[in-house]
């Protein structure tokens, strides 16, 4: 028998009805923020029995109108009120048993908040913020999926001025050193992280002090969207800790 009358006679290719759609794809967003020098993961309650009491990320099923972009900025605005977020895809996940009611794939992303200015729309199982370090067991692959996250936003804060996101607008030297530290678990010598920082161009000064801080006062910047922008894809390299 010929080669193409074998693919002919072969029913494998067949696909409408046949079990190569049998699946549903879905997106979990790892939302983390930064609150009172703690690096937090934002997490629901699962609803499923199999999962009771367990936490897990937010996420839902992508709907058929929908491209997976669009279905994760759905999640975090319905799920949190959140709007104008960063959001970043990080992977695809699809062990063939990480849903306990089918074949479900999954593609995760990743999305910076600051926990000061953004209050939440708390609507259903028991949202609420956790430190990273603190979470240890989830539902589903979801530790994967955060661990996974978790390590691309440490590479990312070194390439890109995203970490910016966590902080409010106008922040202090230190609150930056702090919030490195906390995310990369290293500790910076004071005049060499500044020095590299100011080498990035990134710094505004704001000409203003912190008030009401329990050590002394520092001076404020913010980030400098526009210089960054004149030396993006160009001389900026990152911070290269």
């Amino acid at each position: 028998m010929s080669e193409v009358n074998a693919l002919k006679n072969d029913d494998t290719p067949k696909r409408v009805g046949s079990p190569v759609f049998q699946f549903s794809n879905s997106v979990d967003c790892v939302i983390f923020g930064y609150d009172a020098g703690v690096l937090k993961v934002l997490l629901i309650k699962s609803d499923l029995p199999q999962f009771f009491g367990q936490w897990s990320v937010l996420g839902d099923h992508v709907l058929v109108d929908e491209d997976l972009d669009r279905a994760s900025y759905r999640v975090l605005r319905e799920r949190t009120g959140l709007t104008n977020m960063f959001l970043e895809q990080v992977k695809t996940f699809s062990a063939i048993d990480r849903h306990p009611n089918g074949r479900v794939i999954t593609t995760a992303y990743i999305s910076l908040v600051n926990v000061k200015d953004h209050q939440l729309n708390i609507l259903d199982n028991e949202l609420q913020w956790h430190p990273v370090a603190d979470v240890t067991t989830m539902a589903f692959d979801h530790k994967l999926i955060l661990d996974t996250c978790l390590s691309t936003l440490r590479k990312k804060i070194q390439e890109e001025p995203i970490i910016f996101n966590l902080l409010e607008k106008k922040f202090s030297l230190r609150d930056l050193q702090l919030l490195f530290e906390e995310i990369l678990h290293i500790e910076f010598d004071r005049r060499n992280f500044r020095k590299k920082l100011f080498a990035t161009g990134m710094l505004k000064d704001e000409h203003e002090m912190e008030s009401g801080v329990p050590h002394r006062p520092g001076k404020l910047y913010s980030f400098n969207k526009e210089a960054f922008e004149k030396v993006k894809g160009k001389s900026f390299v990152g911070l290269q800790f």
